[in-house]
């Protein structure tokens, strides 16, 4: 559907398109509840893998430490004159690496990673997931990372183990993995405390555990996640969808990490992928104080009340405009609980919704009512890629984007400006320099960071890639967000083109909606804009929006 001199019809088309909908049952039986679209997604990023491994792309052995590298005019060369080790960077310095071999992990596959900060002494840790197990290092106080053991697999190695999830709860790890038989590792992050650095230790992924949950159909999740709060973890995306809880949650009592045991499950909306929950505190009155999750639940948000976590109830699902595959988000403050960000992992890759020009949108929702739920806006990334994993500090949030890296967004004018206007890139660091040169600056492909971890009060942010290794990075400053300007651009042009008869009031016409109306599918826009905005299209089509003069009545 395109926009033309028709008009109304066009456009109260991009209105529905523009609003939050009700989950798809027809297709969400089909393609979600029955585990395909997962299968699906689990297999491509496989494929792609293996045949990294066969090209050697694997194989970290061959990459070496690095220092200190400052970000200068936009790039921070590790070793001067390799264009491996120049990474495009703003406002972000590098300050150590390591391969996985290095770690422990000769396979590689870097997945997810998580810190934990030693309360007395001030020293930070990481835990490293890879496909052997968990590496275990500290960050000095200079942003040296030090390599202090290895963490063993519960369960014999294959075709899932890339997949870990790590959480922290206190000063233990929570190490999940799609791993048959896997289930979930407690380990007690003070053993680290005495390790000589210079005599790494390797960790029996059985008999060094503080304990172990494996409540789980088949011993897998996909996720892990905490509620430190209340001491209490959830494993969600358990296999097989055909058992009880239908890959939804489950909880477990963390009071004594040692013996872990279910409180209850939640099978009501199915298969959860990821989620946060928190105590609640917001506008939405009833629910003040109550015991509330977050879930991204493959095609919809899904908002649970699980205060009592053998009778937890669904108090909201919701679906969007371009929902592939509702993946992971988190709220923008969790003090006052009124919006959240969301990212579809797919998206991009199905070239559906805002994401259809090969750029990461990330979705704003506000959540002022719990039980219904308003996506108002978007913000889109300056590259092409995917978006994965984003936590939310201090009004910026730092998303693990594959192949684009580390990318910091300053996200606080969003309770002021809902529709993701004032959002802006304040820094990023990207560790894949293969896809640089790509047209848009990024490939659309399961290649580089799978998570970072931001949460240290030193500055320093770690990332785990898939290939590589682990980087330690910091940001130089806190940029403010620049004031939107108007550039004579060709897409400004366009939009104002003289002369074609009629098109600046067509164009004022559809900006009018454009910009009240939070629409975000391409397919909407004039007939003359893809072409004319050729790149980040919603987003060039917005700014071209605001720079228009107003319609005389």
């Amino acid at each position: 559907m395109r926009f033309n001199s028709v008009g109304a019809m066009a456009l109260s088309a991009a209105a529905a398109f523009a609003k939050e909908m009700p989950k798809d049952e027809v297709r969400g039986a089909e393609l979600y509840d029955s585990g395909a679209m997962m299968s699906r997604i689990m297999a491509a990023k496989k494929a792609h893998w293996e045949a990294e491994t066969a090209a050697g792309l694997m194989d970290s052995s061959g990459w070496p430490k690095l220092g200190y590298a400052k970000c200068v005019n936009g790039f921070a060369e590790a070793i001067p004159g390799d264009p491996a080790h120049k990474f495009k960077c703003k406002n972000m310095d590098l300050y150590s690496f390591i391969s996985h071999a290095d770690l422990g992990a000769p396979t590689g596959e870097g997945s997810s990673a998580w810190g934990w900060t030693d309360p007395e002494s001030g020293r930070e840790f990481v835990a490293n997931g890879a496909y052997e197990g968990t590496a275990l290092l500290e960050i000095t106080k200079e942003g040296k990372l030090v390599q202090l053991g290895f963490l063993t697999s519960y369960a014999p190695t294959g075709f899932y183990s890339i997949w870990h999830e790590i959480r922290s709860y206190k000063h233990y790890m929570l190490i999940g993995s799609e791993l048959p038989g896997h289930g979930v590792q407690i380990f007690d992050m003070r053993k680290l405390l005495t390790v000589d650095p210079a005599s790494p230790v390797t960790f029996d992924g059985k008999t060094a555990l503080t304990g172990h949950f494996g409540d789980l159909p088949q011993g897998s999740s996909h996720n892990v996640v905490i509620n430190e709060e209340l001491g209490y973890g959830i494993a969600v995306g358990a296999r097989p969808r055909s058992a009880t809880p239908r890959g939804g949650m489950v909880f477990f009592d963390l009071t004594d990490p040692s013996n872990p045991k279910t409180l209850g499950v939640d099978p009501q909306d199915a298969y959860v992928h990821d989620a946060q929950c928190l105590v609640y505190h917001g506008p939405d009155t009833q629910y003040e104080g109550k015991d509330i999750c977050y879930g991204y639940n493959e095609d919809t948000l899904t908002i649970y009340d699980v205060t009592f976590k053998n009778a937890s109830k669904v108090i909201s699902r919701t679906s969007y405009e371009g929902a592939s595959y509702t993946h992971q988000g988190w709220v923008l403050d969790k003090n006052w609980q009124q919006y959240l960000l969301l990212d579809d992992e797919v998206d991009e890759e199905d070239l559906v919704g805002p994401a259809a020009d090969g750029y990461p949108a990330t979705y704003i929702w506000d959540i002022s009512s719990l039980a219904a739920p308003k996506q108002t806006g978007i913000y889109k990334a300056t590259n092409k890629g995917i978006d994965h994993n984003q936590y939310v500090i201090d009004g910026l949030s730092y998303q693990s984007n594959y192949g684009a890296g580390i990318r910091v967004y300053d996200v606080s004018s969003i309770p002021s400006d809902p529709t993701g206007n004032g959002v802006c890139e304040i820094a990023f660091f990207d560790i894949y320099p293969e896809d640089d040169d790509a047209e848009g600056g990024g490939i659309v492909q399961y290649s580089g960071t799978w998570a970072s971890y931001a949460y240290f009060k030193s500055g320093y942010i770690f990332v785990n890639t898939i290939e590589r290794g682990a980087f330690v990075v910091k940001m130089t400053k806190r940029e403010a967000c620049k004031p939107k300007t108007c550039s004579a651009d060709n897409c400004l042009r366009a939009f104002r083109a003289e002369s074609v008869p009629g098109r600046l009031k067509e164009s004022q016409e559809f900006c009018g909606t454009f910009t009240k109306t939070f629409v975000a599918d391409v397919s909407v826009l004039p007939s003359y804009v893809p072409s004319a905005c050729q790149g980040n299209v919603i987003s060039r089509a917005s700014s071209a929006c605001r720079c228009l003069p107003t319609p005389t009545p």
